[in-house]
């Protein structure tokens, strides 16, 4: 599909998103170094080409990103730090952004959608949430100020996800000629649950995102409780025909898609073949050491991934069937998350305690049952799948878990999948994969024993079938079926 790029009149394509394809740390001597990302969104928009004028928007998410988005014209990034892409940073004070990020964004919206709240004692919405909602609202008319400023006449935009929720509405106001898309990339609560939110601020949300020609998630069931949400608490009208849905409200249609997010199989097996690659993988062998089995699970100590109890479901296969102690080994990558807030931190160290006391209760001289890993490392998670012959993915509940889709691709044996129901890589994953329901430790532990248990024949097989459902929309294609749609 071919985007005719627009030169002094602004850009035909625009993506905003919270977090950028490249982010700056400040040297010794104060010289800005320059890091660049990856990801769905960098894979899409090479996608597309660079005579197709895109931008990207973001915000400036720490004190290196803001010197340079200071010393960028117009907070237009240097080419050469951006691998050619055009990103504009917005330096966004910080007090607003970490009221907007961290106590809205992760705070409140990711806990009503992902269910996290033990509700006797949270949450609570008093004149404290009023002020933080306020500069989630000026956050968001950053993003919407600039998209408007950066885009050509009748321009596509793609905004992504919950921190962005009011921009496709804000933007509408300013610029009614754009093409306006929003892509969820988590879950969506159902209504029950979505009505923890004030009243005004659950209605202001689904407002926003109505704001453009087309709301876009990873899952049915995701697109289905927005629409449900809509119904309940705008009155709006939910229209289903020729095989899509749609919402009307106040003399607008919003269409909803649906495009589950897949592994890059092209660039995960290229990777995971590097040297870097190989030494950690024999690192991991001689961790493991021989002729033992291994559960593996690659996470961030995000509340919703479930870690702990996915250690305590280990624990109880240990205890339940001895005959695996000292023939297994529990490889836990647990990468911390979001340690700025205090409840990730309590998490962390819970997942740390828990591994310890299993290694303390059931370890030998020569066997450590949790090779429990913090520090993040791609390429050591990439020997881990590489290892794999169970993946343990179990989270509380996920917009998809790309994970559950890249293990069975990189895996060297094919793997057998342990998947919770409540993420949303089981709409395309569930038949091949033992599924369990992720609050259930004991049956996740007997997944366990019988992902353990399975012939290699028929391992080989479902991870066969694994990794062809979990590559069929790869980030570029992903980007661009969005693009198609908006225009269609």
């Amino acid at each position: 599909m071919a985007f005719d790029r627009s030169g002094a009149q602004g850009s035909q394509v625009l993506v905003a998103s919270n977090r950028g394809p490249v982010s700056y740390t400040a040297g010794a001597d104060g010289t800005l170094v320059a890091k660049r990302g990856g990801g769905g969104l960098v894979s899409g928009l090479s996608a597309i080409g660079p005579d197709a004028g895109a931008v990207w928007v973001c915000a400036a998410l720490g004190d290196g990103d803001r010197a340079a988005a200071r010393l960028a014209a117009g907070g237009h990034l240097d080419p050469a730090d951006t691998g050619g892409q055009r990103v504009r940073m917005l330096d966004i004070e910080p007090e607003v952004f970490s009221a907007a990020y961290n106590d809205i964004a992760n705070s409140v919206l990711w806990f009503v959608h992902h269910l996290l709240y033990q509700t006797p004692l949270a949450p609570v919405f008093d004149d404290r949430f009023r002020h933080r909602w306020a500069a989630y609202e000026q956050y968001n008319a950053a993003f919407a100020g600039a998209l408007a400023q950066e885009a050509a006449e009748g321009a596509t935009a793609l905004v992504q996800d919950y921190h962005l929720a009011l921009v496709p509405g804000l933007l509408r106001k300013m610029r009614p000629d754009l093409r306006i898309g929003h892509f969820s990339h988590t879950p969506w609560a159902p209504p029950d649950y979505y009505r923890l939110l004030p009243d005004d601020i659950a209605a202001q949300v689904l407002r926003g995102i109505l704001g453009g020609d087309r709301a876009a998630f990873l899952t049915e069931r995701w697109a289905g409780a927005f629409a449900d949400c809509c119904a309940e608490v705008l009155g709006a009208e939910v229209v289903r025909e020729g095989g899509g849905t749609a919402v009307r409200y106040q003399g607008r249609t919003t269409r909803l898609g649906v495009h589950g997010l897949g592994a890059d199989a092209d660039f995960l097996r290229r990777r995971s073949r590097q040297p870097d690659v190989d030494e950690r993988l024999a690192a991991l062998r001689a961790q493991v050491g021989p002729d033992r089995k291994t559960i593996v699970r690659v996470d961030r100590t995000e509340l919703s991934k479930n870690i702990v109890r996915g250690l305590l479901a280990y624990r109880r296969l240990l205890e339940r069937w001895p005959d695996w102690r000292g023939r297994v080994v529990h490889i836990a990558f647990a990468y911390p998350s979001r340690q700025d807030l205090a409840v990730y931190r309590d998490y962390t160290a819970e997942v740390r305690r828990i591994a310890e006391e299993i290694n303390a209760v059931f370890g030998t001289a020569d066997w450590q049952p949790v090779a429990l890993h913090v520090k993040d490392d791609f390429a050591r998670s990439l020997a881990a799948y590489r290892l794999a012959d169970v993946a343990l993915v179990n989270p509380i509940r996920d917009g998809m878990n790309l994970v559950a889709k890249e293990i069975p691709v990189v895996s060297e044996t094919g793997c057998a999948l342990v998947l919770s129901r409540e993420a949303g890589a089981y709409a395309e994953l569930g038949e091949d994969a033992l599924v369990v329901n992720p609050y259930d430790v004991e049956a996740t532990a007997e997944a366990l024993h019988q992902a353990l248990q399975m012939p290699e024949p028929e391992r080989a097989e479902r991870g066969r079938r694994l990794a062809a459902a979990a590559t069929a929309l790869p980030p570029q294609a992903w980007f661009l079926a969005q693009l198609r749609a908006l225009a269609g």
